[in-house]
């Protein structure tokens, strides 16, 4: 019991001990802090531009240097704000800078007075580095710019598209400066990955803008994308030939008078399909000398068939009196 009463007794002790070793270590700290605070120094720091002001109608473009070296003397704890983060200085377009026909020039003669008032009256501008900055700009354009799928879409055996794939919005605005929207001829999406499809499509595809320079600003950041799909089956038909570009003065016979053309459509467009929606035809005038068969063309189709193929490569012909 003595025992266990002395052993707590000298934890207390040596815990008592450590809290006010630590506290003479924090006041010590602190006053060195508070010394070190209460000295004038003098320091150089950079600053990131904030443009303030611009003129509607006109966008800065990013071709410049974007900071200033500014070196302020000031006691410790006024510059102890500007060691914490990265500071910021606003230059105001409507009163601190002069334009040329492509160009927004700052110089320090003219904006001191502007940069002045964004600091503590006790804080000392030394030197500003450097001593004038360039921005360049453009008018205002908008650009109605096509929207590009990118995609890799496979389908279940026996599945495909009925019509092509529908994106809404299909094409998106583009404001920015006219020399950025001249080279901007597509927007793409994200790639767009989908696996043994067998029923329709609706997603919506997010536009791959992160590329493109950051002054521009687009109406959509996104588009939607639908699609109906729909069991396939094959069919085949027999379409008669025509032979075109005879001269009159040739009594021509071919054969066979029809060849199988197969394709692939809808179960629900299939029985809308007939005969006459094709059309076959031997050019005569693409006879090459000694060649004596015709090359059949298909040159009309349905819109709803697709992978349509003649099943016959040559149609014979003969010339009679």
């Amino acid at each position: 019991m003595i025992n266990t009463i002395k052993t707590k007794l000298l934890s207390f002790i040596r815990t008592k001990k450590i809290n006010i070793f630590l506290l003479f270590l924090v006041l010590s700290f602190g006053i060195l802090l508070l010394t070190k605070l209460s000295k004038s120094y003098t320091n150089t720091f950079t600053f990131n531009i904030a443009k303030t002001n611009i003129p509607e109608e006109q966008v800065v473009l990013n071709d410049s240097s974007q900071v200033l070296e500014i070196t302020m003397k000031a006691y410790g704890f006024e510059l102890l704000q500007y060691h914490l983060s990265k500071p910021t200085i606003k230059i105001d377009f409507s009163t601190d800078i002069d334009q040329t026909d492509s160009l927004y020039i700052w110089s320090k003669n003219k904006g001191f007075a502007s940069l002045h008032k964004q600091f503590n009256k006790n804080i000392e501008l030394v030197n500003i580095v450097p001593d004038s900055l360039w921005f360049s700009y453009d008018v205002y354009d908008v650009k109605n710019v096509p929207i590009e799928l990118v995609s890799n879409i496979s389908y279940s055996p026996g599945y495909n598209l009925t019509d092509k794939v529908v994106l809404e919005p299909d094409s998106i605005r583009v404001i920015g400066a006219k020399s950025l929207l001249d080279n901007i001829k597509t927007i793409k999406t994200d790639t767009i990955t989908l696996s043994n499809v067998n029923q329709n499509i609706t997603k919506r595809v997010v536009l791959k803008l992160e590329d493109f320079d950051k002054d521009l600003k687009f109406s959509n950041k996104e588009t939607m994308l639908s699609a109906v799909v729909e069991k396939y089956t094959e069919g085949t038909l027999p379409i008669p030939v025509q032979v075109i570009n005879v001269p009159i003065d040739i009594n021509l016979k071919h054969f066979p008078k029809s060849v199988n053309v197969s394709y692939y459509t809808s179960l629900a467009n299939f029985n809308d399909i007939h005969v006459a929606d094709f059309k076959v035809v031997c050019d005569y005038s693409k006879l090459v000398e000694g060649q004596t068969s015709l090359i059949p063309e298909l040159v009309k189709k349905p819109e709803f068939a697709k992978y349509c193929k003649l099943k016959q490569e040559f149609v014979e012909f003969i010339i009679t009196e």
